[in-house]
């Protein structure tokens, strides 16, 4: 048969890295860019590795119901097709998937998220390569390097938990920072677009000692993955978040630093006390706030409001300070919930001041809806809350 051949080459080879990283603010971006040409170009590049591939029947029961579906169930429902137009022997179907892989394609590369081309190719592994664990560790190893396998790692770490740890151990050293950023991104119990990892939420343990073999790692995309990780970890354990951050603190490089600063910035914002020590801005501290400005105390909805206010040492000795901003914004139930803004970490001096200034943008977005009624706001202070006002927001 013509596609004999296809099982007959190595298929795990690497592959070349397209992979970009992924918010939960793509997704009407991701939902314009996935439209019928994702399961029609998929079809072109298996039926060129595996002629007698029914690409017009795999078509048709692709795009049943597809326009219906949004964000991760279009490619879970082209997995489950694929399956169906494949050859029922896993390790024979998924050598063909991938061998279609290398086959050239029209999707434009410089679209953000064209390498969700193969969001599919991972799911086929974890829907339905469970019982052939090796195999699909190895597609793993080899698809993460095309397009992210930390959604499909997970239903390994759900059956096979001791062996994909143990897997994933060996992948903190891998030559490639797309495989170790999978041991860190996989294994975030509060992955976004992704069920929980609720063992991990009970006992974040395995979890933290991956970590530690990738807290100085070389690369920066794997740096934010195990900072994102430790935030994920922080919102269940305040406390081994601290613990961790204050020993990730000793003798640490500036690149450590920095993954420590931005796995307690949930922490920080919720002004939790354990966080702000492990940065050293735990201590109560006296401040004056003098000459607080508002543009205006009644916003129109869609447009900004800009505050300033300066902030005062009148002691004798230097501060260290950490300042952010509250919004207390108005959701759909009529209650309030703070919005934290970042503004200034600093040394302030006896005696001196420090002028600072914030646009806070009101226009609707993704992950933020504004309701009309009434905004407070406040300084925080090393975790402490200083009211600074209010501001009415109005109906468009």
């Amino acid at each position: 048969m013509p596609y004999i051949r296809v099982w007959a080459v190595p298929i795990f080879k690497a592959l070349k890295p397209k992979l970009i990283r992924i918010n939960s603010p793509m997704a009407a971006a991701l939902k314009d860019q996935y439209g019928p040409d994702v399961p029609r170009t998929i079809g072109d590049m298996v039926q060129a590795v595996y002629p007698v591939f029914k690409h017009a029947t795999f078509l048709d029961d692709a795009l049943r119901g597809y326009d219906d579906l949004a964000l991760m169930p279009p490619g879970k429902h082209i997995a489950q097709v694929l399956q169906q137009h494949l050859p029922a022997d896993y390790p024979q179907a998924l050598a063909i998937l991938l061998a279609s892989c290398e086959q050239s394609h029209q999707r434009d590369i410089g679209q953000s998220l064209a390498s969700f081309l193969f969001l599919p190719h991972t799911l086929f592994v974890s829907l339905f390569g469970l019982g052939h664990f090796d195999l699909s560790m190895q597609a793993q190893h080899a698809l993460t390097q095309r397009f992210t396998a930390e959604f499909s790692i997970r239903a390994f770490l759900d059956h096979h938990p001791l062996a994909t740890l143990a897997q994933l151990k060996k992948w903190t050293q891998d030559p490639s920072p797309h495989v170790r950023r999978l041991v860190s991104e996989g294994t975030r119990p509060r992955l976004p677009w992704a069920g929980r990892l609720r063992q991990f939420q009970k006992d974040p343990t395995p979890v933290l000692a991956l970590l530690e073999c990738l807290k100085d790692d070389p690369a920066l995309y794997v740096r934010r993955s195990v900072a994102n990780n430790l935030n994920d970890i922080g919102k269940h354990d305040p406390d081994i978040l601290a613990q961790t951050a204050l020993e990730w603190r000793q003798d640490a490089s500036q690149e450590r630093c920095w993954i420590v600063g931005h796995a307690l910035r949930s922490a920080v914002k919720r002004g939790e006390s354990a966080a702000l020590d492990a940065l050293g801005y735990g201590a109560a501290v006296l401040v004056a706030l003098q000459n607080a400005l508002m543009h205006s105390q009644r916003i129109q909805a869609g447009k900004a409001v800009t505050v300033s206010v300066e902030v005062l040492n009148p002691g004798a000795q230097a501060l260290e300070l950490l300042i952010d901003l509250a919004v207390h914004c108005v959701k759909a139930n009529g209650k309030t919930r703070p919005k934290v803004f970042k503004l200034k970490a600093l040394r302030l001096p006896a005696g001196g001041s420090v002028r600072l200034r914030k646009v806070v943008s009101l226009k609707e977005m993704t992950t933020r809806k504004h309701h009309a009624g009434v905004h407070a706001m406040a300084l925080l202070v090393n975790g402490r809350a200083r009211a600074l006002g209010e501001f009415g927001l109005l109906k468009r």
